[in-house]
């Protein structure tokens, strides 16, 4: 038999098994997917025909356009407490991409990383695809469908420990860690020296009036072992445009660039300049913050009063998680769903054991959509037994 590694270890994506049965029947409304309907920003699309009608189409600083790096700088440091210098910032493709570069630059074989659950499936499968062994930390269920981290818990299994994987806001519950945790995870892993990968690419789609969740970079040091990923996909609703980016310790700058040159070699300049015309569209993250909102609206609506389900409002994020009481097959739950509800939401066993028994639900898309896809979800959980 090939060994594969680490690669053998990943699973099957269960978002992928909805998914493929909702782009078979064009009669399904699918919100399973952690993409919104809602159209990019008009300046990122326009930058972007410009660029390619100039002929900016060829390979750039594996490190990122200096003129993005610049402009990714300014926006942390305005966003967050903590100044951010351009040398500290590398442009990947995509935020997936950034959690790559980010395991290959710390994380060898053998090497235990700690993430939370119910998690983000790619981060466990990129830790694993290095060799990694995964520890899954479960985040506490308050038992009105809200989530929690329990610092003193997750002291104890970070000891011997080389990364924790900190995903707030979170998908899929839409949980937001609050400014004194963020400071607690630092605090630990710095006791423990454990590095700390912060995915926070949800940080503006908060619900409480900040303009933007909690952050390591409220706190950490240019020499602090972290680094903070992120990108304009949800942000801007930009999935398609593909660009992320690293905030990694100061000095390392240069080392990561070439494990970028190794992973994806650059990224591409077209879409560098759109991602630089959606760091001035602040009326942007605004409109697509309160689209949002609306949708989140719809869902608690639609899925009030329905006895076996448990959800809060979810803090931040776009996606809601609920609970289904009584359910231990979350994926056959979704499969009759999508065949005989003609609705798709993603199974919580997707987002490991701790999810098992929830579904979660993409709420950013159109009222019109969201409206006709509650009546089906409302009618298929109501029909239980």
């Amino acid at each position: 038999m090939i060994d594969l590694m680490g690669i053998s270890q990943i699973p099957r994506s269960k978002i992928g098994d909805i998914g493929r049965i909702a782009f078979g029947d064009r009669s399904v409304v699918n919100l399973a997917f952690g993409e919104s309907d809602f159209a990019p920003p008009e300046a990122a699309t326009a930058a972007l025909m410009r660029a390619v009608a100039a002929g900016d189409t060829h390979y750039v600083d594996s490190r990122g356009k200096p003129a993005l790096r610049a402009a990714l700088a300014d926006y942390l440091t305005g966003l967050h407490r903590l100044p951010v210098d351009e040398g500290r910032i590398v442009v990947t493709a995509s935020g997936m991409a950034a959690i790559a570069v980010a395991f290959a630059a710390i994380v060898r074989a053998g090497d235990r990383v700690v993430i939370h659950e119910p998690e983000w499936p790619n981060l466990a499968g990129a830790a694993l695809a290095r060799g990694a062994e995964v520890t899954r930390f479960g985040l506490d269920e308050d038992g009105a469908g809200g989530f929690r981290l329990d610092l003193a818990r997750l002291d104890t299994v970070l000891a011997g420990a080389r990364v924790f994987c900190l995903n707030s806001p979170n998908n899929p519950t839409g949980w937001m860690a609050s400014d004194a945790e963020v400071a607690g995870v630092l605090a630990l892993c710095r006791r423990h020296g454990v590095w700390l990968l912060s995915d926070e690419v949800y940080s503006r789609l908060t619900f409480d009036g900040a303009v933007a969740a909690p952050s390591v970079l409220d706190h950490a040091l240019p020499d602090d072992r972290v680094m903070v990923a992120n990108s304009v996909s949800k942000t801007w609703a930009m999935t398609g445009f593909r660009v992320g980016w690293l905030v990694v310790p100061a000095g390392l700058r240069d080392a990561i660039g070439e494990l970028t040159e190794a992973t994806h070699s650059t990224v591409a300049p077209y879409s560098q300049e759109a991602a630089l015309a959606a760091l001035g569209c602040e009326d942007f993250v605004a409109d697509f913050r309160d689209f949002c909102a609306r949708g989140r609206a719809i869902v608690l609506e639609g899925l009030a009063g329905l006895n076996r389900v448990q959800l809060q409002a979810p803090a931040a994020s776009f996606y809601a998680f609920a609970r289904i009481d009584g359910v231990d097959d979350s994926l056959a739950l979704a499969r009759r769903l999508v065949v005989e509800h003609k609705v798709a939401v993603a199974p919580g066993v997707a987002f490991g054991a701790a999810g098992e028994g929830h579904l979660r639900v993409c709420f950013a898309q159109s009222p019109e959509k969201l409206a006709r896809a509650m009546d089906r979800l409302r009618m298929g959980l109501a029909a239980l037994t």
